[in-house]
């Protein structure tokens, strides 16, 4: 975090918020899935709550980014209102974690897609086990907790992952992140 300029923080909480506002409007969604299919709807699109941290990391490439910007984005998705109240920072905290782990591992130093479905395993792992005790998983079948675990790892690597890349791809083919790491991999790919 000692290294941290500025512009990395604003885009860490300008990102933050967007994602905060994004977890919200999500949060029908999950009431959907979840009366639809039942438990494992939620898993099927929990990738959705993990994408903040995989993007800002991806596009800053620091360590901390991770975990500071989820934690955030919970924070703001308390501030605007939502009806889950603030277990959701404690959440939002236990997910950067995992998505944290991933990077940390490879010692901030690859930012790869394989890392990056990595980071989203890590958030989905870190998820399911804080869930399994605050959401009465204990009470399901075994072989459905297993099967929602499954379920959320993918959603993890597929859409924090694989959909968090193409965001932040995305986000730097505009030019606007010039002065960071990813930014400056697209110049130079556009260059040569």
């Amino acid at each position: 975090m000692k290294s941290w300029r500025m512009k990395d923080i604003v885009v860490m909480a300008a990102l933050a918020v967007v994602f905060g506002i994004v977890y919200l409007l999500f949060l029908p969604v999950n009431v959907v899935m979840m009366g639809l299919i039942g438990p494992i709807g939620t898993d099927i699109i929990f990738g959705v709550w993990f994408l903040v941290s995989i993007v800002a990391a991806y596009i800053i490439q620091k360590p901390g980014v991770a975990l500071v910007s989820e934690t955030i984005a919970g924070i703001v998705e308390v501030l605007i209102g939502s009806s889950v109240g603030p277990i959701i920072i404690l959440s939002a905290i236990v997910q950067g974690l995992g998505a944290e782990a991933a990077f940390a591992i490879t010692r901030y130093r690859s930012y790869h897609v394989l890392v990056l479905m990595g980071a989203g395993v890590g958030a989905a792992i870190t998820s399911f086990i804080w869930g399994y005790f605050r959401g009465g998983f204990v009470a399901l079948d075994p072989s459905y907790v297993v099967l929602m675990l499954v379920v959320r790892i993918i959603s993890g690597a597929v859409i924090s992952g694989l959909i968090g890349k193409a965001i932040s791809e995305a986000l730097a083919k505009t030019g606007t992140l010039t002065s960071f790491p990813l930014g400056k991999t697209y110049r130079h790919r556009k260059a040569g």
